[in-house]
């Protein structure tokens, strides 16, 4: 059974970078793509970016070119950089995986969750 635990989060001043981790066990990150979600104070939870098993990547429009999503197959471990952050980038953050080749930024693809880290951008 896939288990992912987010690191990372925490305060941020507007236009500040913060990385965000997602440590998996139980299984290997390599037979699964990969994504983060995230949910803003009193909004639904949204796609913010995704790697597919092989690589290749997606973005929520909101979120490109300032964020990066990446992996670590010897440390089974994926990441999410955060730049240029935006008062509106405050949410809780989720780190999700499928076992698939290909990554969606749709909810319902997902069957493993982390439990959540928050990040606050704010001065």
């Amino acid at each position: 059974q896939l288990q992912l635990v987010e690191s990372g989060g925490g305060l941020v001043q507007p236009g500040g970078s913060l990385r965000l981790s997602c440590a998996a066990s139980g299984a290997t990150l390599d037979d699964y793509a990969i994504a983060w979600f995230r949910r803003a104070p009193g909004k639904e939870r949204e796609g913010v970016s995704c790697i597919r098993r092989f690589g290749g990547t997606g973005y929520a429009n909101s979120v490109k070119d300032r964020f990066t999503i990446s992996r670590d197959t010897a440390k089974n471990m994926a990441y999410l950089q955060m730049s240029t952050l935006k008062a509106e980038d405050t949410a809780v953050y989720y780190c999700a995986a499928v076992r698939s080749i290909f990554c969606t930024l749709v909810e319902a693809s997902y069957d493993n969750w982390g439990q959540g880290i928050q990040v606050t951008v704010s001065s």
